[in-house]
């Protein structure tokens, strides 16, 4: 049986969704859900493993440790490298900003 990525989203999200898709000792396919939530102040993440990410619906601002955002709107994707520090700046918060997220 097939399922959507746009289908069983809740109407209240207080703070992000993260879904597991797929995953094995190599990959890890995520759909994330946001609605105005952000990295928590002075958070950094810094995963092992190498993260693709793809804005589906909405919009994001995704901040690197350097001090650079990268603003990412429907359709737009990003390749981050293990170990470089990111965080989630901005999530459009009047309505979900849906993201696919696959680390490796």
């Amino acid at each position: 049986m097939a399922d959507n990525i746009f289908s069983n989203i809740p109407q209240n999200l207080p703070e992000e969704l993260f879904e597991t898709l797929l995953k094995n000792q190599n990959l890890h396919i995520e759909r994330i859900v946001s609605c105005g939530q952000t990295t928590p102040d002075e958070q950094w993440y810094d995963q092992s493993q190498n993260e693709w990410v793809m804005v589906l619906q909405g919009a994001a601002k995704i901040k690197l440790d350097d001090g650079t955002i990268i603003d990412l709107a429907r359709g737009d994707y990003l390749n981050i490298p293990a170990h470089t520090r990111h965080r989630v700046e901005w999530t459009q918060p009047e309505t979900e900003t849906i993201w696919l997220a696959i680390h490796y």
